[in-house]
């Protein structure tokens, strides 16, 4: 094989370049809310139950699970594998410490705390007890979240249409900035410290960047973008007030949905799913199911604000009553079996994928049954949800 570093022989020793270091030190990103991780716990049992959570690769049994109400059929979903209200608590003191820094939110700080992210954060990543770690998690949702919210969907914070194209080309650079471009560069700068979401957003990414490697870090900003060409269709049809066919709407949620916040799993675990596992097919159409799963959730949980707001969101919900002339109470029925194919989907992707000799593969969808699992249990409890 030859040496990727460079030329080899007599008087070639100053042309060879260093190997690359796959895990570069990264460099300290000012304000991005890190703290020192905190001291191992003293209580043996504390510590099995954490070891247990970080390094089980058995499946999560699934059941049927009660939601909202309890007048809709249930959803077929993972059990929740942890619910620590203390270590929430924590992630969400240094959530909110961070948003105030940023700026974000400003005015509706008491809003943003009832909403707990942190503790979304802790529910959906069980293999994880570092709060500097989870940390990462609730940054970047809760950044991800207002940009939906302050550019996408509630007018009452400034959500346009027109502008959510433009804004989110700015969003792609914060998080990935591009080469200096000279004066015009001073001038991108000023427009990402004038805006709190932007500034949240870099924030967030560059907290990402202490803890993963630069294939995660890439990986992360591009699924984000990819995100976003799904928002601007949302964007078109709401200025257009041409509600897309349900097949149309699914063709973009799928590359709209928790899978981007699934991307984290690995990095807040601390391991690395390796890019070609990470993009296989296989995997991909599994991470996408629980994606897609969980997303729906969220769509069942905000059917009643979006119908509200004066330019209606597109929700699956509304589409599928609207196209097939039915009641909002047969949507959610048509909406639920939905979302119960797409986890019996994953289930099947994951006993498929289950003959990989992975250790990180195995670990991964775990990680998408725990998060699957989680999500609905937040969804089920966040103020944000229950108003």
């Amino acid at each position: 094989m030859p040496d990727i570093a460079g030329p080899t022989g007599l008087g070639t020793s100053a042309l060879r370049l260093p190997p690359v270091d796959r895990h570069p030190v990264p460099q300290p990103a000012e304000g991005d809310g890190h703290e020192p991780p905190r001291p191992a716990p003293v209580d043996p049992a504390q510590a099995l139950r954490g070891a247990l959570h970080r390094h089980s690769l058995a499946p999560l049994p699934y059941r049927e699970r009660q939601w909202g109400d309890g007048s809709y059929p249930p959803l077929y979903c993972p059990e929740t594998v942890r619910d620590d209200q203390e270590l929430a608590d924590e992630v969400d003191r240094r959530l909110a410490a961070w948003a105030e820094r940023a700026g974000l939110h400003e005015g509706r700080m008491e809003e943003f705390r009832a909403t707990g992210y942190g503790r979304l954060a802790t529910l959906t990543h069980p293999d994880a007890d570092d709060p500097d770690l989870l940390l990462v998690a609730a940054q970047m949702n809760a950044a991800w979240w207002a940009a939906d919210d302050y550019y996408a969907d509630e007018t009452e914070l400034g959500a346009t249409p027109t502008e959510l194209p433009p804004r989110l080309a700015l969003v792609t650079s914060a998080m990935d900035p591009p080469p200096p471009a000279g004066d015009y560069t001073h001038e991108l700068e000023e427009a990402i410290q004038a805006d709190p979401v932007l500034v949240a957003l870099r924030s967030a990414a560059g907290h990402v960047r202490r803890h993963a490697t630069p294939s995660q870090v890439g990986r992360v900003c591009n699924i984000t973008s990819q995100m976003y060409v799904s928002w601007a269709a949302y964007a078109a049809w709401r200025y257009l007030e041409t509600p897309p066919p349900v097949w149309r709407y699914l063709a973009a949620r799928q590359h709209d949905s928790f899978y981007t916040s699934m991307t984290l799993i690995d990095i807040v675990g601390e391991y690395e799913l390796p890019a070609n596992l990470f993009f296989d097919s296989r995997f991909h159409t599994a991470l996408m199911q629980a994606g897609t799963a969980s997303v729906l959730v969220n769509d069942l949980h905000s059917v009643e604000r979006e119908a509200a707001d004066e330019l209606p969101d597109s929700n699956v919900i509304l589409l599928i009553a609207a196209e097939e002339g039915c009641s909002t109470r047969e949507a959610t029925e048509r909406a639920v079996a939905m979302h119960n194919d797409f986890v019996r989907g994953f289930e099947a992707s994951q006993q498929r994928l289950a003959t990989v000799p992975s250790v990180e593969l195995k670990r991964f969808l775990r990680g998408a049954q725990a998060w699957m699992a989680g999500c609905l249990e937040w969804h089920s409890t966040s103020s944000r949800y229950q108003s």
